[in-house]
């Protein structure tokens, strides 16, 4: 970009211009990207991660460097404007967990990290599987200009040695929070514009708040409007792009534009309308676009009444909110905004407007300054006429304005916000309705006047409680709809106890603590004043309550009665009632006790739970040591560090000799004498002759299926992968040995003489007796006769089989507890041709 930022006159090299062709090109590979499934759901951080490490992929020249880029964690910081260590927390692990980037770090000959190759998945599958017709398929020189535009936009810049400095792009200061967001939304906003340097914007219907640009942009990024209006807010702010309203035959403000001015510069358009702060004529038609009510405030942007671009202040400030199509048309109003305070009068009469300053007037007892109502946004107060007191006829209210230190708050906005005021408070205007939501409305309704006496502070902390007691409700209703209409009924009792609202001095007070409050009677978590909130009868509790009460009462003047008798009424009523007192004495301490021996037993319960906790993170901070450690050793077979003992090809080396062996037994079921251990070395030596074969042939069909510059990359990979070929081969094969083992000791004698006795045991059932040679019974003893013979033959293969382990542990032992002097002589007469280690295994 040109450094003085004037238009660069069409420079054919600048970076923005972009032919139609390439711009609809880059275009569609951006969108194609963020589109993709392992893309669309991510935030913009990581969106805009993929987008900068796709136009810095190289295109196929090799093999080896086939669609990838090199770089490290702090330059793509710099790239997403953000720091180091939350792209490897934020950025990095959330494209490798979605599928879209796969990395590996590149070190030195030292084994220190020098950086790492990215591979960006989308386009990998496109080149595999698109070929040169997908939209992420771009060539070599469509991805040096998507990363040239880049550059200019956002790029973080750097200064070579003995090179040309490149100079950062027009965002790369803006880092931080909604980085990213800003420098995605240039990026599509730049690819959507035309040479005309207005972009593009959407059609059909958009909220008037938001506008048009702030919709489309939405459309974009795939946000809100509300969130795409304050990043064109930012943008705005940061001098990348201007709006405009389109002119009016009426001359009142049009449709929202908005122009990408890098664009506009590199082409050379003329962007005096555009950038022109205020223009030499005023445009008395026109209203302010922050505009609230009929004038802007005081402290809003003079540049925002006249045409053309809404600056960055207002831009913060005001929405750029547009003018509907079909809205009526407004009164004129001069651009000029004009003070809402009027000029202070001479002869300081009641309601005359006060001093700029905004203080109290010099005579503090008077009280002209009080609050003129709700509705208005500023208190003003003149200078006194009277030493005491309010005007006559007038009665002394407080003010709804907070004061401190001597000074007030400008009050509030329209919307109800709160409005920064030095040396004052922030003073929320209150609701004079109730919610909106439509359960707590209902809920509310029958306090609605207590509702309009509190401060906006106070129906916020009571609209939460009532919320709180609508859910609690729901839950111990069986119809969860009704909780607002109990809640309304708990209202009304209470405000006919208390004589209505006019004996209710505190609302807020009376609302928290005595209206929306639940009152059990009894221990039932259901009672609320003696009624069942779930059945809205009588509680069950209380009445046991009261039982009991009166049956201790009555049970008592027994005892009263028979122990002093021919007492007078009153003498009577006296020892009763202290009988009465002392009994309730004694059962308030005794429900003093339980509740701290509940309490005791609650903190006992907490504080094994406590140590339950941290004997369970000790136990897994030591489970994890140990992970770590078991991790860290070699493995046994081959040495290769960090194998937990054990590699992934040793492993399934393993269990590939784990299996020949099982099936070396399997087959010396059968087809071996068990007693002669020669006869079954022979068999197993055969059938792992066989199982090589099998193993050579899987793995030849491996190597045909991978190239070998992808074998000699990762070895341990390859090793891994032709070790797993290898157990598959045997695990095919295992199952065939099994059945062939199955079906030939199902033809044992032992196995024939069980099939007979089954077979004769179904034929003679009392419901075979008088038929037993019909269909049914041959069929049945038929059936009951071959599971018979394969249940001897599974009872014969697991017998075998056990005594062919015991036999190989045995031999194992034996072959363990004997010293090496006594078997280096047998060893050295064995002959050496072939594999030595397959002779010993044998």
């Amino acid at each position: 970009m040109p450094a003085s930022g004037q238009p660069s006159n069409g420079d054919p090299d600048d970076a923005l211009r972009l032919g139609r062709g390439m711009r609809l090109r880059l275009l569609a590979a951006v969108r194609a990207l963020l589109a993709d499934p392992s893309v669309a759901g991510l935030k913009d951080a990581p969106k805009l991660a993929a987008v900068v490490l796709y136009a810095k992929s190289r295109a196929p020249k090799g093999k080896k460097h086939d669609n990838q880029t090199s770089i490290w964690g702090a330059e793509l910081g710099r790239w997403l404007g953000m720091t180091e260590s939350t792209v490897h927390h934020k950025v990095l692990p959330v494209l490798r967990d979605s599928g879209a980037l796969r990395t590996r770090v590149v070190t030195d000959a030292k084994g220190h990290p020098t950086g790492m190759d990215c591979l960006v998945m989308p386009l990998w599958h496109a080149r595999k599987g698109g070929g040169v017709a997908h939209p992420l398929a771009l060539s070599q020189t469509e991805l040096a200009v998507l990363l040239r535009l880049i550059e200019a936009l956002f790029g973080p810049g750097w200064a070579p040695k003995d090179k040309e400095p490149t100079l950062p792009g027009l965002l790369a200061g803006r880092r931080g929070r909604g980085a990213a967001t800003d420098r995605l939304g240039l990026l599509l906003m730049v690819l959507s514009t035309r040479a005309s340097g207005w972009l593009q914007l959407c059609g059909g219907s958009v909220k008037a708040k938001e506008g048009r640009g702030a919709a489309t942009l939405a459309r974009l990024l795939g946000c809100s409007p509300s969130g795409a209006r304050k990043v064109l807010a930012r943008l705005t702010e940061a001098g990348v792009v201007a709006r405009q309203r389109k002119a009016t035959g009426t001359r009142m403000n049009g449709r929202g534009r908005v122009m990408l001015l890098p664009v506009a510069r590199a082409y050379g358009r003329t962007l005096a309308p555009v950038e022109a702060a205020q223009g030499s004529k005023a445009v008395f038609s026109q209203r302010p676009g922050g505009a609230v009510g009929d004038h802007a405030p005081t402290g809003a942007a003079g540049a925002l009444g006249a045409s053309g671009v809404c600056g960055a202040e207002g831009a913060m400030r005001a929405a750029d909110q547009e003018r509907p199509d079909g809205a009526e048309l407004h009164a004129n109003h001069s651009s000029v905004v004009t003070p809402v305070v009027p000029p202070q009068l001479s002869g300081r009469f009641s309601g005359e407007g006060r001093r700029s300053e905004g203080r109290r007037p010099e005579r503090v007892c008077v009280r002209e300054d009080q609050a003129v109502g709700r509705e208005t946004t500023v208190a003003d107060s003149s200078p006194p006429v009277a030493e005491v007191g309010p005007l006559r006829g007038e009665k002394p209210t407080d003010s709804s304005v907070d004061e401190e230190g001597g000074q007030r708050a400008a009050g509030a906005e329209a919307d109800g916000r709160p409005k920064a005021v030095v040396g004052g408070k922030a003073q929320q205007r209150r609701g004079v309705g109730l919610p909106d939501d439509l359960g707590l409305w209902v809920a509310l309704r029958p306090v609605a006047g207590l509702w309009e006496r509190l401060s906006g502070w106070q129906q916020d902390q009571v609209e939460a409680a009532a919320k709180a007691q609508v859910k609690r409700l729901a839950g111990m209703l069986v119809r969860p709809e009704t909780a607002p209409q109990l809640l309304a009924a708990r209202l009304t009792d209470r405000l006919e106890e208390t004589g209505g609202e006019a004996l209710v001095t505190g609302p807020f007070g009376w609302l928290t603590h005595r209206g929306l409050v639940q009152r059990p009677a009894c221990s039932d978590w259901r009672c609320d004043d003696g009624i069942r909130l779930d059945t809205g009868g009588d509680c069950g509790s209380c009445d046991n309550v009261i039982h009991l009460r009166r049956a201790r009462r009555a049970r008592i003047a027994a005892e009263v009665d028979r122990e002093l008798p021919g007492l007078g009424d009153d003498k009577r009523r006296q020892v009763l009632e202290g009988r009465l007192r002392a009994q309730a004495a004694i059962e308030a301490e005794d429900l003093v006790r339980r509740r701290v021996q509940a309490a005791a037993e609650e903190a006992r319960r907490d504080a094994a739970r406590a140590a339950a906790q941290e004997r369970d993170q000790h136990q897994r901070q030591a489970a994890a040591a140990d992970a770590e450690l078991r991790q860290a050793l070699p493995c046994e077979d081959c040495g290769q560090d960090r194998s937990a003992g054990l590699c992934e090809a040793c492993g399934y080396q393993r269990r590939t000799e784990a299996l020949t062996v099982e099936a070396g037994m399997v087959a010396a079921t059968w087809s071996a004498d068990l007693d002669d251990p020669g006869d079954v070395a022979a068999v197993a030596t055969h059938v792992r002759t066989s199982l090589k074969a099998d193993i050579e042939r899987a793995r030849r069909e491996f190597l045909e299926l991978v190239e070998p510059g992808e074998r000699d990359e990762d070895p341990a990979l390859a090793a891994s992968a032709i070790a797993f070929a290898a157990l598959q081969a045997v695990q095919q094969a295992l199952p065939e040995y099994r059945s062939s083992a199955l079906n030939r000791l199902g033809r044992t004698e032992e196995a024939e003489a069980e099939a007979r006795r089954a077979y004769a045991t179904e034929q003679n059932r009392r419901w075979y007796k008088h038929n037993p040679n019909g269909a049914d019974a041959i069929a049945a003893a038929t059936k009951a006769a071959d599971a018979a013979r394969e249940r001897t033959a599974q009872y014969l293969l697991a017998e075998r089989l056990e005594q062919l382990r015991e036999q190989a542990a045995a031999r194992t032992e034996a072959t363990a507890a004997a010293q090496w002097k006594d078997r280096l002589p047998g060893l050295a007469t064995r002959p050496l041709d072939g594999n030595p280690a397959e002779a010993v295994l044998a």
